[in-house]
């Protein structure tokens, strides 16, 4: 197959996790007063399509500049919760349970990622984008088993605070601590049209700092 890009395009006006700021592109340098271009940018570590680091939630986990570029290519399986394959789409805020996963058995050696296809993509920039689906806790325990980090086309793998919270729903950020403290990435707000095969290597990219997170190119091939 082609490389198929699965970036959010990052710009001002995107979707941040509610409370982080904005993304902004502000000219410091102009063709017509200085006869070149130069955009000033400024976005948090997790904005747009972006990895998590453990140090995102871990106070002694690694931070993205520990690791090996390799790390960061992943032989992904998609798991179709959209309601284009064999499972019922999920609603809004509903969690995801361990049997929406794969067995372990049924889980190709070598595969070191589950790409989640929740849907919820399809509300990006949309207020709903917020009530997106999320990991229950013993569904990120499940993963962590098969050895696996996690993508989603979501903000989150925990509920995100909105006012349409439900009193069930779990406190805190209890699949990203899962999941982080166990080593594993997480690879949020992915693009992923339905073209896609179920099982592709994914490169998803940081930019090069020493950080808890950041920005990736996210591309399928």
């Amino acid at each position: 197959m082609d490389p198929v890009d699965l970036t959010r395009r990052l710009e001002p006006g995107m979707p941040v996790y509610p409370g982080d700021p904005g993304v902004t592109a502000e000219q410091s340098a102009t063709m017509e007063t200085d006869g070149y271009r130069v955009t000033r940018l400024s976005f948090t570590t997790h904005a747009g399509t972006h990895i998590d680091a453990p140090a995102h939630m871990e106070p002694a986990g690694a931070t993205l500049d520990e690791y090996d570029v390799g790390a960061f290519r992943f032989d992904a399986r998609v798991v179709d919760l959209s309601g284009g394959g064999a499972a019922d789409a999920l609603g809004a805020r509903e969690a995801i349970v361990p049997e929406h996963v794969p067995d372990p058995a049924a889980v190709d050696e070598g595969t070191d990622m589950l790409v989640l296809r929740t849907g919820w993509g399809s509300r990006w920039g949309e207020v709903s984008y917020l009530d997106h689906p999320y990991l229950a806790p013993r569904t990120a325990a499940r993963i962590v088993d098969l050895g696996c980090a996690v993508g989603l086309d979501t903000i989150n793998p925990d509920p995100t605070p909105t006012d349409r919270a439900g009193a069930d729903e779990p406190e805190g950020v209890p699949a990203h601590r899962e999941l982080l403290g166990a080593g594993e990435f997480v690879v949020e707000n992915l693009r992923l049209p339905d073209r896609l095969p179920e099982r592709f290597t994914l490169r998803a990219y940081p930019l090069r700092v020493d950080a808890d997170g950041a920005p990736v190119r996210a591309v399928a091939e």
